[in-house]
């Protein structure tokens, strides 16, 4: 397949996190020094093959725990905003190891996902890296976890940052009920766009960007369409990556996160975000646009109701 541009979604073994929190499906334990320097060759071999492809990458880092507290993966950034061809650089991170080697990197190509999480971080400290980070011009989104000990935490920290920083609600999802009507108004209030994430999207057979503009990488180099699909397509170090590309249907039944459900074309997620797709940035111009969040949540409806009737009807 003919490739100008792939986003790649990259998780290596790393599995360690300075935080604790309850809620977090990431691992959490002290690594040994045989798994960090096994994470380390990973990531290195990641970063060689990510410099010699011959057309445009933008990377999305996803570890099983906070990596930007470890100098390789701030090593790993810097080098990589330095290639021509790599487009966009993003990372999930809690913002809590330095910043300063972000006065080393191409700032332009790097955006900052970061969460913030009341248990493990007072507000303020969290706060002080965020205004580092615009000192720094480096764009970045902000989110919290939805859940309702949260709600006077979030709604500080929206008061907090300046009004251009989306700041975006992850919905706990234990169940359907448990939002209140009272309680979803409260959480868009603060991030326009949480209703979409609190919906599970039935998407088998529907068309999706995952295998074919965009891809998941293990630290084996083994590649699949997303993290929530088990099944290989191959493997980026044993051949050409453009060989395993190509447009396919979602195969699983439904999809709830956001790394998944934006790669619909139904969705339109990109209208809403633009290049900051994989950092979680909205374009200020695009949602900003009269009728474009509205236009948005509606296709999210529709997009829901319309596939939930499709699997019922299809028993």
């Amino acid at each position: 397949m003919e490739v100008s541009h792939l986003s790649v979604i990259y998780r290596g073994p790393l599995s360690s996190c300075n935080y604790a929190c309850p809620y977090c499906p990431f691992a959490k334990h002290t690594e040994t020094a045989a798994e960090h320097a096994a994470d380390a060759a990973a990531l290195e071999r990641f970063i060689s093959w990510a410099e010699a492809q011959p057309f445009d990458l933008s990377i999305l880092f996803t570890p099983w725990g906070e990596a930007l507290v470890r100098p390789r993966y701030q090593a790993a950034l810097t080098r990589l905003s330095h290639a021509p061809h790599i487009r966009q650089l993003a990372i999930q991170t809690n913002l809590s190891g330095s910043l300063a080697w972000l006065g080393h990197a191409e700032r332009s190509k790097i955006g900052l996902w970061a969460t913030y999480h009341p248990n493990e971080v007072k507000r303020e400290r969290f706060l002080a890296k965020c205004a580092e980070l615009d000192t720094l011009g480096v764009r970045y989104s902000v989110g919290v976890v939805g859940k309702k000990s949260h709600f006077g935490e979030i709604e500080a920290l929206r008061a907090a940052l300046p009004p251009e920083i989306y700041l975006w609600v992850n919905a706990f999802k234990v169940g359907e009920s448990y939002y209140s009507p009272p309680d979803l108004a409260r959480l868009s209030a603060a991030d326009p766009l949480f209703e979409v994430n609190t919906r599970r999207y039935r998407t088998r057979g529907h068309a999706c960007g995952a295998g074919e503009s965009v891809i998941s990488v293990d630290g084996d180099g083994t590649a699949r369409r997303c993290h929530f699909i088990e099944r290989p397509l191959g493997n980026i170090y044993a051949q050409d990556v453009r060989e395993l590309l190509r447009p396919r249907l979602c195969s699983r039944s439904s999809c709830e996160c956001h790394i998944g459900y934006v790669h619909l074309p139904e969705l339109g997620a990109a209208d809403i975000y633009g290049e900051g797709l994989l950092a979680r940035i909205p374009d200020s111009g695009g949602w900003a646009e009269s009728g474009g969040l509205e236009a948005y949540l509606t296709r999210a409806q529709q997009l829901h109701a319309s596939t939930a009737h499709a699997s019922t009807a299809g028993r």
